[in-house]
């Protein structure tokens, strides 16, 4: 598992970046990986605490799925595996029932996940380039960024100048910071949002009793899944982001990176799926590809797998550390509404890019109905209910798109003015 040094391990050139095979020294990648730590720890630890999920269980997870992941994808694909935010809907609807029936329904979940992983190994890359062109693939990353605007924009006014603050470093440090200052632009923002917000008693009292109260080591608590067919019905169709969310992110890393990453979906959803499956047999929360991490790979222009391995061994190794979780857990919500801002903006500007890179026409109706709804589905956040199942603003933008797209395609070829042409053109 070895890495070549990027250039002299110090510096990133205009217009290169760190490959994923690459690192900078060690120092500089733990401080890069530190900060892909920083950008998932809220959202991972969001997920368990609504769904009263264990905390460090969740946590532990995240990182021993991240490492499958990035073994499963021979460290060619960088991505942090955190708690998916599609299970929250479904893991509320049957939090009655207890968690041991909560668990049945991610192991399901995420061994139908990997199913399709198969698949899509096995039938290779037409397959996505078929069900997801770049008109497709460019909607469902913007409307997964943009999607998560409005909890960045709710914790920004939740705290305003702290969130000023924070967003006003982060700002500087990336575009007018030089060598390691920019690549942790994002962390160091959030470091001098916090100690802003402590300086201005944006931080409670309780805090520090919470930290005081923490142990230093625990063991994370484990379950047993059970399986009941009502809860799996539920929580199943939470596949359907999943895929979306696995393939926008191979989508865009190939953008960023300007490789060809296609080859790799199917190893990306399996190991998603296989991660998902083991989480769910042990007590901890089903994960995804994770956005935020996408926004810190954006920021930084460096993409290295080794980053990836250091985040991943740290939530590990913090997973055994209730004391450090609930320093996290200090972080003010203006503080985190000053760095989403950014991060989901950028994940929402490089769907944006990709349609600009494969010149997709907006001239074409297809192209510009099909993805207009799906991004005011995803930003709008339209939430519907088939049945028993409550499905969100991800899920039905991606289906939307995914589904109406060819529909679309087929009656312009053969219908509307496409068809005319084509006619005329005979």
């Amino acid at each position: 598992m070895g890495w070549t040094l990027h250039g002299d391990g110090r510096r990133i050139l205009p217009g290169e970046v760190v490959e994923p095979e690459e690192r900078l020294s060690w120092p500089r990648t733990i401080g890069i990986g530190m900060q892909h730590v920083i950008a998932m720890f809220g959202a991972t630890l969001l997920v368990p605490t609504i769904t009263g999920f264990p905390v460090n269980t969740t946590l532990l997870f995240s990182g021993l799925g991240t490492m499958l992941f990035l073994l499963m994808t021979r460290n060619r694909l960088p991505s942090y595996l955190g708690s998916s935010f599609a299970f929250i809907a479904p893991l509320t609807a049957t939090q009655a029932d207890g968690i041991a029936v909560q668990l049945g329904g991610i192991v399901v979940t995420g061994a139908a996940l990997a199913c399709v992983g198969f698949i899509v190994k096995a039938a290779g890359k037409r397959v996505i380039d078929a069900v997801m062109p770049p008109a497709v693939t460019g909607a469902i990353v913007a409307l997964i960024g943009l999607n998560l605007a409005p909890t960045a924009a709710e914790n920004f006014q939740s705290q305003p100048w702290v969130a000023g603050v924070t967003l006003l470093a982060i700002l500087v440090a990336t575009v007018a910071g030089r060598g390691m200052v920019a690549r942790l632009g994002i962390l160091i923002g959030v470091i001098i949002g916090w100690v802003f917000a402590a300086l201005t008693g944006a931080i409670g009292p309780e805090a520090a009793e919470h930290i005081r109260e923490a142990a230093w080591i625990g063991v994370p608590q484990f379950h047993t899944p059970e399986f009941r067919l009502s809860a799996v019905l539920v929580t199943l169709p939470v596949i359907i982001v999943l895929i979306a969310e696995n393939v926008g992110h191979v989508k865009a890393v190939s953008q960023m990176t300007g490789r060809n990453l296609d080859g790799l979906a199917g190893d990306a959803l399996l190991a998603d799926g296989l991660a998902t499956t083991v989480a769910g047999l042990s007590g901890g929360s089903g994960t995804t590809t994770y956005a935020e991490n996408v926004g810190v790979m954006a920021a930084t222009r460096v993409y290295s797998t080794a980053a990836y391995w250091v985040a991943a061994l740290t939530a590990v190794a913090l997973a055994f550390i209730p004391k450090f979780g609930a320093l996290i857990f200090t972080i003010p919500s203006g503080v985190l509404g000053g760095a989403t801002l950014v991060l989901y903006g950028l994940i929402g500007m490089l769907g944006i890019r990709i349609w600009q890179d494969n010149r997709v026409d907006f001239n074409n109706p297809v192209n510009l109905t099909a993805a207009a709804t799906a991004l005011i589905a995803g930003i709008g956040n339209l939430t519907l209910s088939v049945g028993p199942v409550e499905l969100e603003g991800i899920a039905w933008g991606s289906i939307g798109i995914i589904v109406g797209y060819p529909i679309l395609k087929w009656l312009y070829v053969h219908v509307g003015e496409g068809g005319a042409a084509v006619f005329s053109r005979r």
